[in-house]
Order: structure tokens, then sequence, then C-alpha cells
């Protein structure tokens, strides 16, 4: 993986633009991507299971979910939680703040609402830089991952009925692609299912939220070699 804080001749280069100018613009959101032609096609669940047939794609719902890169002297994180056990679907996985657009309403918009409501993150903090590649899960939705950089110190708090933890792995883990293992799990419905995982100590993040990152990483390094 290309370190983006350094060119090849070592000259030191803005780590924030050099993300900024690989996204796409706020103006060219289409939460439901019918009209134009982005510059990095849609992802999906289904990529790395081509034997199950996509979804209509008049069937999804637009969602949308906030990458928010914590510029910390160390280096960058990026703000994850851990869905509450006493939510009815997807209950303890790993996400990304984020979750279904309201009538009206832009992905970057719908995105630092959902952070807000989730884990109380001040939409003023986050300075939006623009957005990552589309990701079509097998549960219906149609997400659009806006990035934003947040400069600390920040306070977050997770509302209870919502998130059971909020944590921040490294950018760059989250950007290794030795980091990015492909596993195969049960579907509720019995069917075997190939996802990308990544394991941070204790938390595992997977599915669509491991998907979304790993699209992230290709649209920034190039699809990698594995």
């Amino acid at each position: 993986m290309t370190d983006a804080s350094s060119r090849t001749d070592g000259a030191r280069v803005d780590l924030r633009g050099w993300i900024t100018e690989r996204l796409d613009p706020l103006r060219e959101a289409d939460p439901l991507g019918e009209q134009g032609i982005p510059r990095h096609p849609t992802r999906s669940d289904f990529d790395l299971n081509r034997d199950r047939p996509p979804r209509d794609p008049s069937t999804y719902t637009a969602a949308a979910v906030l990458i928010a890169l914590v510029e910390r002297a160390e280096g960058l994180g990026v703000i994850l939680t851990r869905r509450a056990d006493t939510l009815r679907s997807h209950t303890g996985q790993v996400a990304l703040p984020g979750g279904r657009l309201d009538p009206g309403e832009t992905p970057w918009q719908g995105a630092l609402r959902e952070a807000h409501e989730e884990i109380g993150l001040d939409p003023s903090l986050v300075a939006l830089a623009g957005l990552s590649t589309p990701y079509r899960t097998v549960t219906g939705y149609h997400v659009i991952p806006v990035v934003g950089f947040v400069t600390p110190p920040i306070a977050l708090t997770p509302n209870p009925s919502e998130v059971a933890d909020i944590f921040e792995p490294p950018f760059d883990f989250l950007m290794n692609p030795a980091n990015h293992q492909r596993r195969q799990g049960q579907t509720p419905a019995g069917d075997s299912r190939t996802f990308f995982a990544m394991n941070w100590g204790e938390q595992l993040i997977w599915g669509a939220t491991a998907g979304i990152l790993r699209a992230l990483h290709d649209r920034l390094y190039g699809p990698a070699d594995d």
C-alpha cells in the first residue's frame, strides 16, 4: 500500500487534500445511483458472491454512512460503532455511523444527522471532503459513504438505544489489504456467503462495513492484488 502522506520523491503532501481529490464531489450525489455515470462503479455484497443474483435496483432503500477521519497527531483514526444488542437487525455488529435517508435529504445531511443521533458527533466539527464508492447490501440498502475530517478534541456519547460501543481503529490499519480477510458464513436463510472481515482487537469489522472500507481503499490506492 502506498503511504498517502508522501510522494515517491519523499515530498510531504497534505493528506486531507490527497484524499479529497480522490473522492466524488458532494454535488454529484445521487442517492439511488440512477442518474449520470459515476467515476467508480457501485460495489456490493454480491461482488464476492457472483452465484447470487443481485436485487432489482428499484427495490433498494437510499442510505448514507459517515466515514469520519479523526486527525490525530499519531495519524488518522476512523470512528466505528458496535450496534446495541437490543436492536432488531444487525444486532451487535460493527458499523459506520449512518442509516436510511429521510425524504428530500442529501447523503451528507443524512450521514451527519445519523452520526449526531447515534454518537453525539457535532456536525459543525466535521469538514466534509466528498463521497466514496456507493455500496449495495444484500439486505436492500444503497449506501453512499460520506467522508469527513474531524479535528480533536471531540466528545462522543453513544445513544444506548442504538450504540453499545464507540472505537477508533487507525486508518492505516483499515486501509492495509493484508488485514482484509475473506471469510465465509451462513445467512439466516442458510446460504453460504463470502465477505470481507478485519479484526481490530476484540472487534470484528465485517460484511457491508468492511466492504465499504475496502472500496475506499481501492478508490484511494487502486485495487489490491489478493
